[in-house]
């Protein structure tokens, strides 16, 4: 048997893409943008939707919940069948299909006649998301130099982080002027022009040999995630997850994954390379991952809460509170490869993930009447430690696995940031609900002629509490100020989890993320994967051990 002569290792990446490298960032952050500032977006227009028509859709807290967490379910459990088809069709392909879906989604969400169509209509959003931001990121890959990979990522990581901030701002100005559901079409316009954009500039790009399907392999995938998000947000609604619906959920949807797991490191075909997880840098790279986005959630949960119920602003307010915390990102995150370079991705993300934990920790100094320049330093503090922290390890995870399959790379990449936030959310929400209870019983006791179960209710966050203490006139002013007390401290409580998470995070660094590396001797060729490369695909070091 003849042996196959050797593939060129770095097929050039066409010259005409490499050009425009810096225009087809621009177009996949606009595509990405939309799918971010969604998700805060739609925390905003909460209240308007929950009043009775025709200002609202009157829906009830449980409606609200799930109009968030059908998107989060779809979105999250489709992202690594999302990155398999981009690496197996095309990633352009891919992305232009799910942004198309996620701008007819948004037209349906904005007409929704009932909390019903609403949830059911942003599940189809979800479903066109999960489809975008994989393919960013893996289109990021294939039309960058290696060597100006971390500088792109850096910037697609701060991007991220706008859109994130700016989305309370936007939802704002959208409800002082127009109806609710202008938060959901005001994403139309936006996909009309990246599409446009893509269509003119942005390259196919695919696994030019991916191999034979594996559809036992996606089915456990997706199975197994959804069931274990689901899991994850009902504990968090119940704020049990000893509950048994949450127990066996949680339980069957890791189960499932095990199999997932067993299935691929037997398969001759597997969806998912095992092996890239026994390398201890990938491994603790999307470890890291997960362990920021708990992290972050779980303050971004509850500051929305403080900066509006407790100290009184405004939604649009509390989104131009959050900037520091986007301006932080926006202008460390793109340089954060100068501070690799020097002290090498351990140092640099071990320091980020430091500073995220002093951060959380110091919002113990917060009280119902500190100055709020206070929040805003301690804002730009977590934001700079984000951007020390996102751009390093996600370089790791791309950069861990060969170019033909960066969909994968992000899709493994996107899966642990959204369980790791999802997580954050529902075990540091369900903490700050406990503590919160536990300090405001004792006052909802003492309102007279107060029924048992409207004490639950009351109890249940500091939003229902105050709702009680307006009924009660102005008996009620000593109730709120109590709520705010309470409140406080069961936000200090939190803080400290998600301090504890972050330094947890920073151990799994020390321990396993490479420290600083020699520069090579030459500068890398550009090299890429795009459709008719054929056998001329990078193979990478993983791939000739094999």
């Amino acid at each position: 048997m003849s042996t196959p002569s050797p593939a060129p290792a770095h097929p050039p990446i066409p010259e005409a893409v490499h050009r425009r490298r810096w225009a087809i960032l621009a177009v996949l952050m606009l595509s990405l943008l939309i799918v971010v500032l969604d998700n805060s977006i739609l925390n905003v227009a909460m209240k308007t939707i929950a009043t009775p028509a025709p200002t609202g859709l009157g829906a009830t807290q449980g409606e609200l919940e799930w109009a968030v967490n059908s998107y989060t379910l779809v979105f999250a459990g489709l992202l690594f069948t999302s990155g398999l088809l981009g690496d197996r069709y095309g990633r352009r392909k891919v992305l232009m299909s799910g942004l198309a879906l996620f701008g007819v989604a948004s037209v349906l969400a904005g007409m929704s006649g009932s909390p019903g169509e609403l949830i059911a209509f942003r599940a189809l959003m979800g479903f066109g998301g999960a489809f975008v931001m994989p393919a960013t990121l893996a289109i990021l890959m294939n039309v960058f130099d290696r060597d100006e990979q971390p500088r792109a990522i850096g910037i697609w990581a701060a991007g991220v982080g706008l859109a994130i901030a700016i989305g309370p701002i936007t939802g704002g100005v959208l409800l002082e002027h127009f109806w609710w559901g202008s938060v959901f079409l005001v994403n139309v316009p936006i996909v009309v022009v990246a599409l446009v954009a893509m269509a003119l500039l942005v390259p196919e790009s695919k696994d030019p040999a991916p191999g034979r399907p594996d559809p036992l392999g996606v089915l456990l995938s997706v199975v197994g995630l959804v069931l274990l998000v689901y899991g994850i947000i009902k504990g968090g609604q119940l704020a049990d997850f000893t509950d048994p619906e949450v127990l066996l959920t949680v339980g069957g949807g890791l189960a499932v994954l095990v199999l997932f797991v067993l299935h691929e490191r037997r398969s001759d075909h597997p969806a998912l390379e095992i092996g890239y997880f026994r390398a201890p840098a990938f491994s603790a790279a999307v470890v890291a991952v997960a362990l920021v986005f708990f992290a972050l959630m779980g303050v971004t949960f509850f500051m929305v809460f403080y900066t509006q119920s407790v100290r009184g602003y405004t939604p649009f307010q509390t989104g131009l509170l959050l900037l520091p915390l986007a301006a932080a990102q926006l202008v460390f995150a793109p340089r954060a490869r100068l501070v690799v370079q020097r002290f090498g991705a351990r140092a640099t993300c071990t320091g980020g993930m430091l500073a995220v934990a002093v951060a959380m920790a110091a919002f113990l100094l917060l009280d119902t009447d500190t100055p709020i320049w206070v929040l805003e330093v301690l804002l730009v503090l977590q934001g700079t430690g984000m951007a020390h922290i996102m751009p390093p390890v996600t370089v790791t995870v791309m950069q861990s696995l060969p170019r033909r399959k960066a969909g994968s790379g992000s899709a493994i990449n996107n899966v642990f940031r959204q369980v790791g936030g999802a997580l954050g959310v529902a075990v540091l929400g369900s903490v700050l609900s406990t503590a919160y209870r536990g300090r405001i019983e004792d006052e909802l006791a003492a309102v007279p002629g107060l029924t048992e179960s409207a004490r639950h209710t009351a109890g249940e966050s500091i939003e229902a509490t105050l709702a009680l203490a307006d009924r009660l006139g102005p008996a009620g002013g000593a109730l709120a100020e109590r709520a705010a007390a309470a409140f406080v401290h069961a936000m200090h409580v939190t803080a400290l989890g998600s301090a504890a998470v972050a330094l947890l995070g920073a151990l799994v660094v020390v321990l396993f993320l490479p420290g600083r590396r020699a520069a090579p001797a030459g500068a890398e060729e550009r090299h890429g994967a795009f459709e008719g490369a054929g056998e001329d695909s990078p193979r990478d070091s993983l791939e000739a051990e094999r």
